[in-house]
């Protein structure tokens, strides 16, 4: 890998990594059509790392909040009873799915799975159940309202995230917003839910990424560093961004956009440009 690839990558990792657009299918199209070979799943792994790390500075205040109150709730039943301690259980709960996928078809994700034409397919259709959510759902529920069906669902949806162009965030914002919660509530927990998973992911697949003799491009030490910090710098200007954004606007923008993306690349791959 050169410096270019790997700034131009982090760059596009930090950028659609919140949006439910799907960060690891918009880093395996990039890095195919611009430099010929596929990021791999391990670099795209190493570098959610800081993005993640954006979201708990971002959100350090409810996430301490969060920690704290179901430390106290372990041993104080009248916390237990309130919304805080309950959250952070959905969010550990919500966990369980990806975590049990990820572990046992790391090798199915890492390879097949990383086709184009699996990406092109599930950036349009997942898409599409976004827009359907978008549409057809109810928004009335607000994060106070929030049950553990909620948090098993979600974490059910984020799961498919394991297949490039999904996206995490489309995955779980598409089952916010179809369970009923407001989008500003399924966007915040749609980021907590991510921040095990994504730091688990990232932690094991430090030592796949420096191995020459694996899939994808090889980065230095140096280049994998400064690459999930520009990542990490990026999404949290993202996260602001979209935090705004879904106040005031519906999610058609990014629905439209995987539509046009995944048809693209279904064009670029029957031309020839693109190799799956």
């Amino acid at each position: 890998m050169t410096w270019l690839q790997a700034v131009v990558l982090a760059v596009v990792q930090g950028l659609t990594e919140f949006l439910p657009v799907s960060s690891s299918g918009h880093l395996a199209i990039v890095s195919q059509l611009f430099f010929g070979a596929d990021a791999g799943a391990s670099f795209t792994a190493v570098t959610q790392i800081g993005t993640e790390l954006a979201v708990v500075i971002y959100f350090f205040g409810d996430i301490a909040r969060l920690v704290g109150t179901w430390f106290r709730g372990l041993r104080d039943a009248t916390v237990r009873r309130t919304q805080d301690y309950r959250l952070a259980w959905y969010v550990i709960v919500g966990t369980i799915p990806i975590g049990i996928l990820g572990f046992f078809f790391q090798d199915l994700i890492r390879g097949a799975l990383r086709s184009l034409w699996i990406t092109a397919t599930t950036l349009i259709v997942f898409g599409l159940l976004l827009g359907l959510a978008e549409r057809y759902g109810r928004q009335v529920r607000s994060q106070q309202q929030l049950r553990l069906r909620d948090g098993v669902l979600m974490g059910l949806a984020q799961s498919l995230a394991l297949v490039p162009g999904v996206s995490r965030s489309g995955g779980t914002i598409t089952a916010g917003l179809t369970l009923g919660l407001d989008r500003p509530t399924a966007v915040r927990f749609s980021f907590l839910l991510a921040i095990p998973a994504v730091f688990a992911a990232g932690l094991m697949e430090i030592p796949h990424v420096f191995d020459a003799t694996g899939p994808g491009l090889q980065p230095s030490g140096a280049q994998m560093i400064v690459a999930t910090i520009l990542a990490g710098l990026i999404g949290y200007a993202c996260i602001a961004w979209l935090l705004h954004y879904v106040q005031r606007h519906s999610v058609y923008l990014f629905v439209w956009w995987r539509v046009v993306v995944g048809l693209l690349v279904y064009a670029l791959l029957g031309l020839g440009v693109l190799q799956p």
